[in-house]
């Protein structure tokens, strides 16, 4: 992605659009890594949905870019399915993890 951005013409559009597809794009695996250092099974969740939250943003900048530069099309669309498929296995890892906790929610203590 940011060998992507760097390509791209500078004009008063891109320059605006560019610190937010880094910001945003560059979030998605900062976030993730957080999330693999969370504390307890809550925070993995909240910190997989801000990762997941960061790659929708990404796809949304991916799309206006296009349009400010159609040129850059071919490679924003493999960028655009990349950051796709990364929406579709966070939001799987963030419904197996709640499911997880959700039945630590319903399981019987072991001491009651």
């Amino acid at each position: 992605m940011i060998g992507f951005v760097k390509k791209l013409p500078k004009n008063s559009i891109t320059e605006r659009l560019i610190p937010q597809m880094v910001g945003a794009g560059t979030a998605v695996g900062s976030n993730y890594c957080e999330a693999d250092c969370a504390e307890s099974n809550k925070d993995f969740i909240h910190k997989m949905a801000i990762a997941n939250k960061e790659s929708k943003e990404s796809k949304h900048f991916l799309r206006m870019i296009v349009v400010a530069d159609p040129s850059s099309a071919s490679q924003a669309r493999s960028l655009w399915k990349e950051a796709n498929e990364l929406n579709m296995i966070i939001m799987t890892i963030i419904k197996k993890a709640k499911i997880t906790e959700a039945n630590k929610a319903t399981r019987p203590s072991k001491f009651t």
